[in-house]
């Protein structure tokens, strides 16, 4: 089959796991054109340059402005606003070369994207959403996790229901397991790197920091206040200051930290938090000031013993935290971890409905998605 699949470039988590599911797809034998922005574009059309039957477009997508570790909106309203125009002609183009180059899709693929989505849309072809954002929208939620910012809560909620809306289907990755409240929704497991799928979990003395504000000067002189040996990655240089090592991006370097690690202090990015609690290791949780999303992500870690969730990088929050790193690898003992088999039988069932051209299914029958993900609503909508 042909299929067009939109990644968002906004965070590497959305190349990262997109990158899961092109591996399969291309192994599938299908032919794939991938449309993506930003960082995500130069990090997939790498991984794949020498693959055949895939084919990349840049486009433009929306990029936010940080200051400390909240977003700055009025920053990224102004600099959206300038990039506009030239992102318009960009996204105008590649609408054009798609369409007139001979490529017609069977099928669209969206992680969060919003450009494949739309052709899809105005082609009338069948799409498939692959996010961890639509928890969200179409799963409900205990008061305990979103009470206390109700309006912060009901306004993600209302953006993320406006992505894409009418999706054939939406798969939709968490490591936890809300009661899914919408049809044609099914809950799989963190899509995880080959990597971290190797890695084995091996308790060392270190702490794992992962900081994506490279400017953030308040960072290291906070480390150093506490007795734990720190591995800092993100801060763009490499060094040792005192018990805090500064570590060059590399990838083999993360993992084998992450799974030695002690614990892990980062945001409230999904995706290394899916990590995390994959190889079971605690994580404590500093979500962006202004992205709710994550804010549930570090709420729902907190609920089940896996970490904490906090609003800052504070000395004696953390020095709580590490000392009862042992009662969160407890917890972390009830998660089942899980390879990609779940979304990568998911997907494949919902390629073989749209090339019998049947309608969109409310629930999948997949055998390896068995019981996952909770119980059926009252209401008679699907268990994934």
């Amino acid at each position: 089959m042909r299929i067009l699949y939109g990644v968002v470039g906004e965070g590497m988590g959305h190349a990262t796991r997109s990158r899961v599911s092109l591996d399969h797809l291309l192994a599938g034998g299908h032919e794939v054109r991938v449309v993506v922005s930003g960082r995500a574009h130069t990090f997939l059309t790498d991984r794949f340059k020498d693959r055949r039957n895939i084919r990349f477009d840049e486009i433009h997508g929306l990029h936010m402005n940080y200051e400390g570790n909240a977003v700055d909106k009025s920053e990224s309203v102004r600099t959206n606003l300038e990039d506009a125009p030239r992102g318009l002609l960009q996204n105008v183009e590649v609408y054009r070369k798609v369409a007139e180059d001979g490529f017609k899709p069977d099928v669209v693929f969206s992680d969060f994207e919003s450009w494949a989505y739309l052709y899809g849309l105005n082609h009338r072809i069948p799409v498939v959403s692959i996010d961890n954002m639509q928890v969200l929208n179409r799963c409900r939620h205990d008061d305990d996790v979103t009470h206390h910012r109700g309006f912060h809560f009901r306004l993600a909620k209302a953006a993320v229901k406006l992505k894409l809306p009418g999706a054939y289907h939406y798969l939709v990755t968490s490591f936890f397991f809300p009661e899914v409240r919408k049809p044609r929704t099914t809950l799989v497991p963190p899509i995880l790197r080959a990597e971290i799928l190797a890695a084995r979990r091996e308790p060392g003395a270190h702490v794992l920091v992962y900081q994506t504000a490279a400017a953030n000067t308040d960072l290291v002189p906070t480390l150093r206040k506490l007795p734990f040996p720190f591995r800092v990655y993100g801060l763009g240089r490499a060094g040792t200051e005192g018990n805090v090592t500064l570590c060059a991006f590399s990838e083999t370097g993360f993992v084998e930290d992450l799974r030695t690690a002690r614990a892990v202090v980062a945001g409230g990015g999904y995706s290394l938090m899916g990590e995390a609690v994959h190889l079971h290791v605690p994580m404590m949780s500093i979500p962006l000031e202004g992205q709710y999303e994550q804010e549930l992500n570090a709420r729902y870690l907190q609920k089940l013993g896996y970490g904490v969730f906090a609003r800052a990088l504070d000395v004696d929050v953390m020095a709580r935290f590490l000392a009862d790193t042992d009662r969160h690898a407890h917890a972390l003992q009830q998660y089942r971890p899980a390879d990609n088999s779940m979304l990568l039988a998911a997907e494949d069932e919902l390629l073989q409905r749209v090339q019998r051209g049947q309608s969109a299914p409310v629930r999948l029958a997949s055998p390896s998605l068995g019981s996952y993900g909770g119980k059926a609503g009252a209401d008679g909508d699907d268990v994934h």
